[in-house]
């Protein structure tokens, strides 16, 4: 018997060096080799069967998954830089994740309006979800969803390679994709803040001071 802790310790070399040396049975010959491996028979035929079978002690361990440590949600969070979606993770505080099959699922039950609100106000429609949850927050009407952010990237991506990308509405207009530079600025307009005032420092030892 060999005393080793699981996955470390003993190498895969020393372990079939103590199998070698394993005591023979009456007729002199071992039942395993040094792959660990052993010629067994079929009980019913006594036929041998094609390939060795590796036997020996089986251990068996925890799974250690536990509902406490993977309970979790949330109302807004972190989201990804470039695609504007919430992250992934319990870790990072992100969002349960809607895949590519959860959408045919809701495609197969012909539930639009649920697909279209995970799609882009739950995820990556900027003002979308802005405007929502302000909604919420004052018990008045959830407007209808933008762009998700997710097209704006794949439009950019396809203007990068050269192709000529245009959005046509369903009025034959064509549709300008605003990043989220231009929300910000156009925010920053209605609220009346400047931000492309630069600061004034008012003297030199305020500068210094944070050095």
């Amino acid at each position: 018997k060999v005393a080793t802790p699981v996955f470390d310790g003993a190498t895969k070399n020393q372990v079939a060096g103590l199998l070698d040396h394993t005591l023979p049975n009456q007729d002199g010959n071992r039942l395993i080799d040094g792959s660990g491996k052993a010629n067994l028979f079929d009980g019913r035929s006594g036929e041998p069967y094609p390939m060795p079978i590796a036997v020996g002690v089986k251990y068996m361990l925890k799974l250690h998954h536990l509902v406490d440590d993977k309970i979790h949600a949330r109302s807004t969070g972190p989201y990804s830089m470039i695609t504007q979606q919430p992250l992934g993770g319990k870790a990072q505080f992100g969002g349960q994740r809607f895949g590519e099959m959860e959408v045919w699922a809701l495609q197969a039950y012909g539930a639009a309006h649920t697909l279209q609100e995970l799609l882009t106000i739950k995820s990556d429609d900027i003002a979308g979800r802005v405007r929502t949850y302000e909604a919420i927050v004052k018990g008045e009407n959830i407007q209808a969803p933008g762009i998700p952010e997710s097209f704006r990237v794949l439009a950019k991506e396809m203007q990068s390679l050269g192709l000529n990308v245009e959005v046509i509405d369903n009025k034959g207009q064509v549709v300008v994709l605003k990043d989220e530079a231009f929300e910000n600025d156009r925010a920053a307009e209605e609220l009346g803040i400047n931000l492309s005032r630069n600061e004034q420092l008012s003297s030199d030892s305020d500068f210094n001071t944070y050095q």
